[in-house]
């Protein structure tokens, strides 16, 4: 991931926030550039943050990579929600010594962006939403979502009991046989994203961010299924910001629909729908997003 650069990404740093719990970050791109928060997927890891190491060296952009709270080197935080988010940021940005910065999310990182977009704006150069997941509780919004995470969210809202006994499976699976695991994980995906993943050097990034994200267990992931899927706390119509959302409309793990509805919902929104691409869309415009982000 660092072909091409002398700079090399730190990626097992750890923050002990306030109340005690570890925080774990990793720090990729150019260590005295323009600071971007980025806030992975789920399952998810810090590790993630590599998929932007070389764009973001060539437009000096820093990039700090989270662990949230259940994932990798981070604490699990028993009854968090959404809004106790902003607050873990803001900590490892003053312990970094960062007044400003911008923060970018993919797919389950969407919410945090949005989270943050409303609670500490004035921290905020730019906030971007890259294929984020969308509310589960306006009408139609699973519409054109694969099956099994129609299936996976269903049971977030009715029978979080059951998702903690699937997320502990698919964790067991993942360490067991981590390349048959992606390649199940592939048959789920539309076109757009399998070629995508065809290349070795990120399937094997995604494969060490999976077994990443399940290092302490998959406890994590299954309370993060269940505050997708029930009310958020907060309203997207609440944020004052602008907010850049970036959608393809071929995407099947977090459909076109959540990026219509969000971009309607959040008032100051610049929203960009791509024809064809899926939910991986970001390999594509990793130096579109350093660019803006970097201004």
């Amino acid at each position: 991931m660092t072909a091409g650069t002398s700079i090399t990404p730190k990626t097992d740093n750890q923050l002990r926030l306030s109340d005690g719990r570890i925080l774990g970050y990793a720090e990729y791109g150019d260590p005295e550039g323009a600071p971007v928060f980025f806030f992975h997927g789920m399952p998810g890891s810090r590790l993630e943050g590599a998929l932007g190491h070389d764009a973001a060296v060539r437009h000096h952009v820093r990039v700090i990579s989270t662990d949230r709270p259940g994932y990798g080197l981070s604490t699990f935080q028993p009854k968090r929600t959404f809004l106790d988010w902003p607050g873990d940021v803001t900590q490892l940005a003053g312990s970094l010594g960062i007044d400003r910065f911008a923060i970018a999310g993919i797919s389950g990182g969407g919410p945090y962006v949005a989270v943050c977009a409303l609670q500490i704006p004035q921290r905020l150069t730019h906030a971007v939403m890259i294929s984020g997941v969308g509310p589960f509780d306006v009408p139609g919004a699973t519409q054109g979502m694969s099956r099994q995470n129609r299936m996976l969210f269903a049971a977030s809202r009715r029978a979080p009991i059951l998702v903690r006994v699937v997320m502990a499976f698919m964790a067991r699976s993942m360490k067991r046989s981590p390349d048959r695991f992606m390649d199940q994980m592939l048959k789920s995906l539309p076109e757009p994203d399998r070629k995508v993943l065809a290349d070795p050097a990120l399937r094997e990034l995604f494969k060490q961010d999976a077994l990443e994200s399940m290092r302490p267990g998959a406890r994590g992931a299954a309370y993060e299924s269940v505050m997708y899927a029930r009310p958020w706390g907060f309203r997207l119509e609440d944020i004052t910001m602008p907010v850049t959302l970036w959608q393809g409309d071929a995407d099947v793990n977090v459909p076109v629909v959540m990026g219509r509805y969000q971009a309607t919902a959040i008032p100051n929104c610049d929203a960009r729908f791509f024809p064809g691409e899926g939910h991986m869309l970001i390999f594509s415009h990793m130096d579109e997003l350093f660019a803006l982000t970097a201004r």
